[in-house]
């Protein structure tokens, strides 16, 4: 890494993902529900850790700020980060477990996922909030990976003191309530996510007119609404960009989400405008649903089918 490198810091809900992969033969007799015979485990990074994982995946000095618990999972945690390379400023909450998602796979597909989950006390997200502000300088772009379990409850201050500091904040929202990430660069939506805060929409006429008059009314310079099957839409004061999905076969989408923000943050910390950002996240998004669980998608890979 040279001393010129961009880098970003990626904060949010950092998790666990567990998987457990077995042979399906029979039906229990207890229940009419399969027997799956444990063969394999495998753990990977979740959440904010998955996104933080993709940027280094393209090449990117990354960061990453969370909550983990003082237990077993937390400690694997920080053992995946370091094995990647991510630089770890994880707060550890001794009350809490770490959230971990438990996913049992039997014949390649997800029979059934466990989650387990706790919301950091007061005083580790205020640390967390002080430590972020101590961060924010030495990075360029900044990315808010919220799965709403309880650690970004600061974002409003976070997203102000990254705006004041110049900084380009991405944000990968949840909940029904965006005022929050008032101010912010970029958002990134599903249809699900969007059409909770905007409610429904008759045509494209009518999504692009609510998407864009609830991006100016909260200050948000772009809204990039990822659609499975239908691609991307990118809304901004200066174009509406419609990007075709590029899957050719759609195995799992489990992370995908993920993927595309850290695209586009890696992007953008390398000085691509945000449309070829856009572009590229949106090819990245086609490769990684190709994988099973959340998965990763290398400069190789990328670049070589564009």
């Amino acid at each position: 890494m040279t001393s010129t490198q961009k880098r970003i810091l990626v904060a949010g809900d950092v998790m666990l993902d567990r998987y457990w992969f077995g042979e399906v033969n029979r039906i229990s007799p207890e229940a009419p529900v399969p027997i799956v015979r444990v063969e394999r485990r495998e753990e990977r990074l979740g959440g904010a850790a998955n996104v933080a994982r993709n940027a280094v995946a393209l090449g990117v000095e990354t960061s990453l700020l969370g909550v983990i618990g003082e237990d077993e999972a937390g400690h694997n945690v920080e053992t995946l980060l370091s094995e990647v390379g991510i630089r770890s400023y994880l707060n550890h909450d001794p009350s809490i477990s770490t959230i971990i998602k438990l996913r049992v796979i039997g014949r390649q597909q997800q029979l059934i996922r466990i989650d387990f989950e706790e919301k950091p006390t007061e005083q580790i997200l205020q640390d967390k909030l002080s430590r972020f502000n101590s961060l924010i300088a030495e990075h360029d772009v900044i990315v808010l990976s919220d799965y709403a379990k309880g650690s970004l409850v600061n974002v409003a201050t976070m997203i102000a003191h990254a705006k004041s500091l110049g900084k380009y904040v991405l944000v990968d929202p949840k909940g029904s309530d965006y005022s929050i990430y008032q101010g912010a660069s970029l958002l990134t939506p599903n249809k699900s996510e969007l059409r909770q805060v905007i409610g429904s929409w008759k045509d494209e006429a009518d999504l692009t007119k609510k998407a864009q008059m609830l991006r100016k009314e909260l200050d948000i310079a772009a809204l990039l609404l990822t659609r499975s099957e239908e691609g991307m839409t990118l809304f901004t004061d200066e174009e509406i960009l419609h990007v075709p999905a590029m899957a050719r076969e759609v195995f799992d989408v489990s992370g995908a989400g993920d993927t595309v923000i850290a695209t586009v943050a890696a992007m953008l910390a390398e000085g691509k405008n945000l449309h070829d950002a856009v572009l590229i996240a949106n090819q990245a998004g086609g490769i990684v649903v190709g994988k099973l669980g959340t998965a990763t998608v290398t400069r190789e890979e990328l670049f070589q089918k564009i």
